[in-house]
């Protein structure tokens, strides 16, 4: 075994390529690896390799809310491994994840009671897609076949979230292996009208029409359901407008399609509420999550549904497996401890309303950097924003590497995506330490230009 404090050279092993990485420029890493080795974290922060502080300025990749080294959940992680470390999740169960799926129905809109497992994002965005075939089918529908996903949405990277998301990178190099029968509405973002919107943009609500239009193209009868993220993430931060979702729910009870809320970014605070859902006031039908449920300590994921879809699910023959579908890590025992740790965490400390008191401090730090020539547009919810930089002449999306680079050497540790910057701090973060993080920021940009 490798003596990973003494013997193993990271930083030179890590120039050979053994380990590729997902969502990498594996070059650009390869060639200068020492700057994004990370060994450490406890609160905020990570530590570098060559013992650089970055402040985490996205809570991990959106999964990591209450911060790093929480000695609660490092002591619920031991406990557990020690007293049942794994339980087949077929034909056996076990009192945790029972009683996780309680606490998180809890948690959810009204009428929301039944709880289905999976390991991540991506897995959870097929389980639902699936659940929403099997009760057309069960209904005797089986003609609603279509998935409508939207432009620029992210649902992971399952061929079925593939096929249902709208970001052009993560899917051409896969298209023949598409699902069939997915269409795509516009995205509601145009920068000419709703460029510095402070939360909701007032201009886009009519984009919602844009499903009458695909339900009159491929006529109601045939779509199974429409998959929306309530606020766009990975994409960088598109906010909806102001009554935009209520009207997509309008038109999907009209025409019998299932909503999907992909809550894997914005369930369990991030809008200071437990699910983006209740901060819009609009109730889907399925709700995805994953990431925050366990601090990001233990992949796990999961879909909530309606009382109605799981009673569909539950005929047939007592001993008949309703729904084939499922993993064999799901439920697990170690992911349901300590998503049962963070929930208690996050109603001790009074997290959601923590997040609502931060949220005015994000929007009034980020919005003031609207002054830097550089900043072509800033948009903020929750406690999330995001920033898009102006592109440099001839290479759009580019100026991402050098604002990354940056950023390390001004102890941020950013997510780039092109020329967006994102923001998703840790719930837990102080007012001091938030406009810290947009004061460094804004450092950045003017190292940058």
């Amino acid at each position: 075994m490798v003596d990973m404090s003494s013997n193993f050279d990271s930083v030179n092993e890590a120039r050979k390529g053994t380990y590729w990485q997902p969502f990498t420029s594996n070059r650009l890493l390869r060639a200068d690896p020492e700057p994004r080795m990370l060994t450490k974290a406890e609160g905020i922060y990570y530590t570098s390799i060559n013992g650089t502080r970055l402040l985490d300025t996205l809570s991990g990749l959106w999964c990591t809310p209450l911060g790093h080294a929480h000695p609660r959940i490092a002591e619920a992680v031991k406990t557990q491994v020690e007293t049942l470390d794994f339980a087949p999740s077929f034909q056996m169960t076990h009192p945790g994840a029972i009683s996780l799926a309680e606490r998180i129905a809890e948690m959810a809109p009204e009428g929301m009671n039944h709880v289905f497992f999976a390991n991540s994002g991506s897995e959870s965005v097929d389980t639902a897609l699936k659940v929403a075939l099997g009760f057309h089918r069960i209904k005797g529908e089986g003609n609603r076949f279509r998935m409508i996903g939207r432009e620029r949405g992210y649902h992971g990277v399952g061929f079925g979230g593939m096929s249902v998301g709208g970001i052009v990178s993560n899917r051409k190099m896969f298209a023949p292996c598409m699902m069939p029968g997915v269409d795509h509405l516009r995205h509601p973002y145009e920068p000419e009208y709703a460029a510095f919107s402070h939360g909701q943009p007032t201009w886009g609500a009519e984009r919602a029409e844009d499903l009458q239009r695909l339900v009159a193209l491929h006529d109601a009868s045939t779509i199974a359901a429409v998959i929306v993220e309530p606020v766009q993430g990975s994409t960088g931060v598109l906010v909806p407008p102001v009554g935009y979702l209520e009207r997509l729910r309008e038109i999907c009870t009209q025409n019998g399609i299932l909503l999907i809320f992909d809550e894997v970014i914005t369930g369990f605070g991030r809008m200071g509420a437990p699910f983006a859902a209740q901060r819009f006031g609009v109730k889907p039908d399925i709700i995805t999550f994953a990431k925050a449920v366990t601090n990001g300590v233990v992949p796990m994921g999961g879909v909530i549904v309606t009382d109605e879809i799981y009673n569909t699910f539950m005929t047939g023959p007592e001993s008949a497996i309703e729904f084939c579908h499922g993993y064999t890590y799901s439920g697990h025992p170690l992911a349901a401890a300590v998503g049962h740790v963070v929930l208690d965490i996050m109603e001790s400390e009074d997290i959601f309303a923590r997040v609502r008191a931060l949220e005015p401090v994000l929007e009034e730090e980020v919005h003031g950097l609207k002054d830097l020539p550089c900043v072509s547009d800033i948009r903020n919810i929750g406690l999330t924003a995001a920033v898009d930089m102006k592109p440099i002449e001839g290479k759009p999306g580019a100026r991402w590497s050098a604002v990354f680079e940056e950023g390390l050497r001004q102890g941020l540790l950013l997510r780039c995506t092109g020329d967006t910057v994102s923001f998703g701090p840790p719930f837990v973060a102080s007012e001091q330490e938030l406009r810290g993080m947009i004061a460094s920021f804004r450092k950045v940009l003017e190292a940058v230009g």
